[in-house]
């Protein structure tokens, strides 16, 4: 159990400009055994217009399913995680930040 949260405290993310992205669907995932996220991100017109949660294994983090959102909302990668769902919130992200830089 300790192995999958010092993976979450690990995860980082970069400072991704989402308008230098090229207009396309992004697959991408983020997998720290207790929790995986797979997600799918359209991007058009430089901006993330939708993003399609395709798995999402959790512990108790279903609220952090609004995660994908909050990211087209606001327009970025790093929202403020759920309260109570931090670890899905950030695997969520990562997911997402993977797919809009293909490093799957």
């Amino acid at each position: 159990m300790a192995d999958y949260k010092r993976a979450v405290e690990e995860i980082t993310f970069d400072d991704v400009n989402i308008s230098d992205i090229p207009d396309g669907v992004y697959i991408g995932d983020c997998d720290v055994n207790f929790i995986y996220a797979k997600v799918e991100a359209i991007v058009q017109n430089g901006n993330i217009t939708d993003i399609n949660l395709l798995e999402h294994r959790h512990e108790r983090g279903r609220s952090a399913e609004t995660i994908p959102g909050k990211i087209v909302d606001e327009q970025r990668i790093n929202v403020d995680a759920v309260s109570g769902a931090t670890n899905s919130s950030t695997v969520i992200k990562k997911a997402v930040e993977n797919a809009i830089q293909q490093k799957q």
